[in-house]
């Protein structure tokens, strides 16, 4: 649980201890009136336990403010966006934060991933992948653990090798012009993605530069199993659990598959940026 989300749990729990306490009612006496052990009212009201939203529509009736269901479940499904800060995740270095992915890449069954201006790092080689950490440990400021959290990142990738998994991953064709390394460390990176198309448990399409959009490009996304969606800001890791918003992350994914190239097409494409390298 994330230092942001019992922070979160605590305001929503003195939140309903307010409501309670306007009207004059006892801790005990809410109980009662709910048929809750008192233990209940009091790890609620301290933010030791998540309410459900059955738990806060009996709370606001039974305390007379039926009128704030809507903001106590606009708080409750609050919850469910756990916020991770990287300043926090990486005061120790890099290596932490792969090591988290590698357990949580072995237990997705189906992955659905979006990025737009980088190799998803289940892709990258590892020249690709380090530059990219040292880049982001100068602009964090972090420990630079570089070729632990590179190991650890190629550990992820034994995923890829597994039966019964499978991986749909879209990148706009931006990302495999962006050169965020050097043109010759970008030339092996791009030669790997080729040798990924086709592969039993990966589904690898590109968003073409030229492709009429159904919407902008925007941020990069992953859907872990339909149960969970984890988006990566500069600052901050986003988790959302709310099966709505599952929902319209599979959406936007969906409308950017629509217009996305696979096999042949996606090759050549991979196959033009690398030529743009020159002798590379």
């Amino acid at each position: 649980m994330t230092t942001d989300f019992q922070n979160a749990r605590v305001a929503l729990g003195a939140r309903l201890r307010e409501l309670r306490a306007e009207t004059g009612l006892t801790g005990k006496d809410l109980a009662a009136r709910l048929g809750w052990q008192r233990s209940k009212v009091s790890r609620l009201e301290t933010g030791k336990q998540t309410a459900s939203a059955e738990d806060l529509t009996a709370w606001a009736e039974a305390t007379g403010a039926a009128d704030q269901t809507s903001d106590l479940e606009s708080r409750r499904r609050g919850l469910e966006s756990q916020q991770r800060s990287w300043r926090r995740q990486l005061a120790a270095g890099h290596r932490s934060v792969q090591d988290r992915y590698v357990v949580e890449y072995q237990r997705t069954a189906v992955l659905r991933g979006y990025e737009a201006t980088v190799i998803p790092g289940l892709f990258q080689t590892p020249d690709y992948a380090r530059h990219l950490l040292v880049q982001n440990a100068r602009l964090m400021r972090s420990p630079r653990d570089t070729e632990e959290a590179v190991q650890a990142r190629m550990k992820r990738q034994e995923v890829l090798y597994q039966v019964g998994k499978l991986f749909r991953v879209l990148v706009w064709e931006g990302a495999l012009h962006a050169l965020i390394c050097p043109p010759a460390v970008m030339a092996g990176q791009l030669d790997r993605l080729v040798g990924l198309i086709g592969m039993s448990t990966v589904e690898l399409g590109v968003v073409p530069l030229g492709a009429p959009l159904p919407l902008t490009p925007k941020h990069g996304f992953w859907i872990f199993d339909e149960d969970r969606v984890v988006v990566e800001t500069i600052n901050t890791e986003l988790q959302y659990e709310a099966p709505e918003d599952v929902e319209l992350y599979g959406r936007v994914w969906d409308a950017l598959n629509e217009v996305a190239v696979y096999g042949a097409r996606a090759h050549r494409l991979v196959a033009r940026a690398r030529m743009s390298l020159g002798s590379s």
